[in-house]
């Protein structure tokens, strides 16, 4: 653990902890940024790009930032708002002709703030198997499919994090400003912001050597377990859902973003404005209170007292001082950001594996020091919360697998349970018989197929090609008549990702031409 000290720079002894911390949980790499006062810190990369390659992360590796990008996308609106274009309460449909909501109520009422704040009546991740793990749909498809999605709740009352409805605040962007999302980011947020390595384009990703590479824990009973192993680069949320959370960037250029916030939109230096600070008050604003549950030991003590969601950020506070922070997880990669305003503070850290011990303890350990209190290894404690929650998903699966499961077999052979089926917002899957085995393929999603076997009665297990994506069960309901009427899905882990949204799909035969 690094001494306390009055913080100037990042405390004594960090670079130490960080590459300690990395080794003894095996994460390839990191990229830190650090800036206080309106300087620049710290910024820099430590260890390597790639598990089993040479290469190593510097301040200008991008990495994936995940769901940090929705500050963007919703900094890119703030400067339609500042530009005249556009309102906050202005109603989606106003500009977006072909918006639908489920409900045609919800449609009409739906404002630009609701797309950005999660109280859309959506439930959890819902509509995320449209792009997860990768798409070959356009964004404008996308926000069309949304129309079919069922609310879990009432219109504006309560809480459920989304991706979807960032998609169509991409789509707003475009509308309004008559440029491509990724070209008006590009140009109007990164440009002004000196943040000259950050990509909105995925071919601009791929186009630059100098990028990190997702690698995630496979092989054991729950995704976390097993072997850390390099996955496929597009494994993600992709370009369709960039503006949910498919940028790239650097340490240096997150420096830089973290400097425009704590100058509520101002450039360091005198040096102009990405957006005024009016709008910047609006994006700090919270607009929806987050249920706060009290996290166990030995991390209780991160519970907030208060919580709030914003545009595109968590406002709460940690130990009575107010923080401004959101986290952000592409497959095999994560990020963190954090503000503390009153101190002129604020910290990103990304990594290319799926460790979030390293991740959220080493943050933890830098807060303490900079709100003064006394030293902690919080990475130690995350690492014995992750474990129970590890061990937790196990004993589940250990009492799903009934001893009595095994006798059980299927209404019927193979065959009768092949064809096309389609649910309304996804679209079709096919199952077919092949090598005296089922297969299973969700046609607009590349690479997602997977071979079926029987688990018990008429529910399937489907075990992916790619290993990286989350096993599911399959259920066949069948009408009267013997046939197949309905197809119903869950994820086979307690620990899957919420945006394996299987149990909101309702697949049902497709006529024969």
């Amino acid at each position: 653990m690094f001494a306390v000290a009055a913080f100037a720079a990042p405390p004594p002894g960090f670079d130490a902890r960080v590459v300690e911390a990395m080794r003894a949980h095996e994460v390839p790499g990191m990229a830190i940024a650090i800036v206080e006062d309106g300087r620049v810190v710290h910024a820099k990369g430590y260890g390597v790009r790639r598990l089993g390659s040479p290469e190593t992360v510097d301040a200008d590796t991008i990495f994936p930032t995940g769901s940090t990008g929705k500050a963007i996308t919703a900094a890119a609106l703030a400067v339609l708002v500042d530009d005249g274009r556009l309102g906050w309460d202005d109603k989606v449909i106003d500009h977006l002709p072909d918006f639908r909501m489920h409900d045609p109520w919800v449609t009409r009422e739906m404002t630009v703030r609701d797309l950005l704040v999660h109280r859309s009546g959506l439930g959890l991740g819902a509509g995320d198997l449209l792009y997860v793990p990768r798409t070959s749909r356009s964004r404008r498809d996308v926000v069309r499919a949304l129309r079919h999605i069922a609310p879990a709740t009432s219109f504006r009352s309560g809480y459920a994090y989304d991706n979807i409805l960032y998609v169509v605040a991409g789509e707003l962007t475009e509308a309004v400003s008559g440029q491509r999302w990724e070209d008006f980011v590009r140009e109007r947020v990164f440009a002004p912001a000196g943040m000259a390595s950050s990509v909105s384009d995925e071919d601009d990703r791929f186009a630059n050597p100098n990028r990190a590479q997702p690698h995630a824990r496979l092989g054991g009973r729950v995704r976390g377990l097993g072997t850390q192993q390099v996955l496929p680069e597009r494994e993600g949320l992709g370009q369709v859902a960039a503006p949910a959370g498919g940028l790239s960037s650097s340490a240096n250029d997150m420096a830089r973003w973290l400097l425009v916030q704590l100058g509520r939109g101002a450039l360091p230096g005198d040096g102009g404005r990405v957006y005024s600070e009016a709008a910047a008050r609006e994006m700090w604003t919270p607009q929806v209170p987050l249920p706060i549950r009290p996290f166990p030991a030995p991390i209780a003590d991160i519970t907030p007292q208060f919580s709030g969601y914003a545009l595109g950020w968590n406002v709460q506070d940690y130990r009575g001082v107010k923080v401004v922070q959101h986290g952000g997880a592409v497959f095999g990669v994560l990020t963190f950001v954090v503000l503390v305003p009153e101190r002129g503070f604020g910290m990103s850290l990304q990594i290319n594996s799926e460790d979030v011990v390293v991740l959220r303890g080493l943050m933890y350990e830098v807060l303490d020091d900079v709100l003064g209190l006394p030293p902690r290894d919080w990475v130690a404690a995350f690492d014995a919360w992750n474990r129970q929650r590890l061990a937790q998903g196990v004993a589940a699966l250990d009492a799903a697998a009934r001893p009595d499961r095994k006798a059980s077999r299927p209404s019927l052979p193979a065959a009768g349970y092949t064809g096309t089926y389609a649910d309304a917002w996804y679209g079709p899957i096919a199952i077919a018989e092949q090598d005296r085995r089922l297969r299973i393929d969700f046609r607009q999603t590349p690479g997602m197929a997977g071979t079926l076997s029987h688990w018990q009665y008429d529910t399937f297990r489907a075990d992916w090609d790619d290993a990286s994506i989350e096993p599911a069960y399959v259920s066949f309901a069948l009408d009267a008549d013997g046939k197949v009427a309905r197809i119903t899905m869950k994820a086979v882990s307690p620990l899957a990702d919420f945006s394996y949204d299987y149990h909101d799909l309702l697949f049902t035969p497709v006529a024969a031409d």
